[in-house]
């Protein structure tokens, strides 16, 4: 199997880095060199990886097609490829649906979309999809948690979330800071704080069966630390402003 990235950005690197550490048997990895400095190197990295100049020569020299460009340029340069009705075409773009993607492709091809995100280089992370692809969940699986959605209307909530992963990190950097202004090393409170939330998230996943209001609950003493926390986060709106976020990008979505 030849597999072909149209884009070479963070998420492209992940994903190729989860296949080239992971038990996926392929012949050929061929890559866009629109990022020249991603594509030299996972060149460098990995033996079976080329780089194409042109992206028509990838889409013709590959069995599956991963469409990971922004929606922007998505828009200017799918319709002019030919793809071929025998290919897997996987579409990380956020922004433009499978209905869009067939009028695009004009072919009658295997089209998903996916979600990936950066911890799919260490083989860790849920892969939301949509439609329910047998083989794409398959290829997914041995590189994530592949989840299969389908509807597509209900998969713009997952799409909704990914967009909390910047987030996510800024609250880390917020509390790493935090230490640092209490005159704390940078690599100790960094350690500590991403240690932290790496335990508190495997716990949770552990848990995950269960309603998540239980860790809530268990994870705070009568008038203690986490109690207060918990109640001055509330008091300032910050779980509610989470939600609010979440809804505006779901409208910018849900198009």
């Amino acid at each position: 199997m030849k597999l072909g990235f149209i884009g070479t950005g963070k998420i492209s690197s992940s994903v190729i880095k989860g296949i080239c550490n992971s038990s996926i048997k392929y012949e050929k990895i061929f890559i866009s060199s629109r990022n020249k400095k991603i594509s030299k190197h996972l060149k460098k990295k990995f033996k079976k990886i080329f780089i194409e100049n042109d992206n028509q020569k990838i889409v013709s020299k590959c069995n599956w097609i991963f469409l990971a460009v922004t929606p922007t340029v998505g828009n200017k340069i799918i319709r002019d490829l030919d793809f071929r009705s025998n290919q897997t075409i996987i579409s990380f773009i956020s922004t433009i649906n499978i209905s869009n993607l067939k009028r695009m492709i004009k072919v009658k091809a295997d089209i998903v979309r996916a979600i990936p995100l950066p911890p799919i280089s260490l083989g860790k992370g849920p892969i939301p999809i949509c439609p329910p692809n047998k083989k794409v969940k398959s290829f997914f699986d041995k590189i994530g948690l592949t989840i299969q959605i389908k509807s597509e209307k209900q998969s713009i909530n997952f799409w909704s979330m990914s967009a909390m992963m910047a987030p996510y990190y800024n609250m880390l950097k917020t509390m790493s800071e935090w230490l640092i202004k209490k005159g704390i090393k940078r690599d100790d409170t960094q350690k500590y704080i991403t240690s932290l939330f790496s335990a508190l998230s495997e716990d949770a996943v552990v848990n995950s069966k269960e309603n998540l209001n239980h860790l809530v609950k268990d994870s705070q003493t009568k008038k203690g630390l986490n109690e207060q926390g918990l109640r001055e986060m509330k008091k300032k709106g910050v779980y509610r402003s989470i939600e609010k976020t979440l809804d505006i990008i779901y409208r910018r979505l849900d198009k």
